[in-house]
C-alpha cells in the first residue's frame, strides 16, 4: 500500500479530487495550506507527489475528521531501528477515544518518516496527547538493541503538522 499527498490551492485541490473521484483521495486544510491524501495499492493520479510506503496500519482512512503528520528525519543507518521500534508500537493508540486510523510510513525519496493518526477532531487529538499511552509511544525502550546505543539515528529535530477535513458547507 502506499500513500501520496499533494497540495496547493483549495479551487485546484477540489478539482482534482473532483476528476478522480473514484480513488480514495482525502480533501483537508491546516498549516496555510490545502492537501491531498491518496492512499493506494498502484501509483498515484498526482503529478509531483510526496510519496511513502505504508509499513503498518490501523483502521480506515475517512472523508472526514482531524488528521496529525508527526514526520521524523531518520539517518540511513537509523531507518531499521526506527521502523522496528514504531511498528511495535503503532496500535497503541487504537482503543482511544475519538481515535479512527493510524499509518507509519516509510519515506520514497526523502529521510522524513511520517506516523499519521486521524481522529474524529481536533479534542480527541490533543486529549491523547496528554495520556499515558502517547508517553509511552513516544518513549525510548531501553531492552531494544541500538536504540539507547545509536542515539544518532535522527538527522534532524521531527515536527508535526495537522490538518482537517473541510467542513461540509465549504464541500459544497
Amino acid at each position: 500500500m502506499y500513500l501520496y499527498t499533494t497540495s496547493g490551492t483549495m479551487d485546484f485541490m477540489k478539482s482534482l479530487k473532483e476528476k478522480h473521484r473514484s480513488e480514495n483521495i482525502i480533501l483537508m486544510n491546516g498549516e496555510g495550506t490545502t492537501l491531498l491524501l491518496h492512499e493506494t495499492e498502484g501509483k498515484s493520479v498526482f503529478q509531483t507527489p510526496r510519496k511513502f510506503e505504508v509499513i503498518s496500519s490501523s483502521g480506515t482512512l475517512s472523508d472526514e475528521g482531524y488528521f496529525a503528520f508527526n514526520n521524523i528525519p531518520v539517518t540511513d543507518e537509523g531507518s531499521p531501528i526506527f521502523e522496528h521500534q514504531f511498528k511495535t508500537r503503532i496500535g497503541l493508540i487504537d482503543s482511544e477515544q475519538g481515535f479512527v486510523a493510524s499509518r507509519l510510513l516509510r519515506p520514497q525519496g526523502s529521510n522524513t518518516y511520517a506516523i499519521l493518526t486521524q481522529w474524529e477532531d481536533a479534542s480527541y487529538y490533543l486529549r491523547f496527547k496528554n495520556t499515558s499511552a502517547f508517553s509511552k509511544a513516544q518513549a525510548k525502550d531501553e531492552n531494544e538493541i541500538g536504540i539507547e546505543k545509536k542515539p544518532h539515528i535522527f538527522s534532524s529535530a521531527s515536527y508535526v503538522t495537522t490538518y482537517k477535513t473541510p467542513k461540509d458547507e465549504e464541500k459544497a
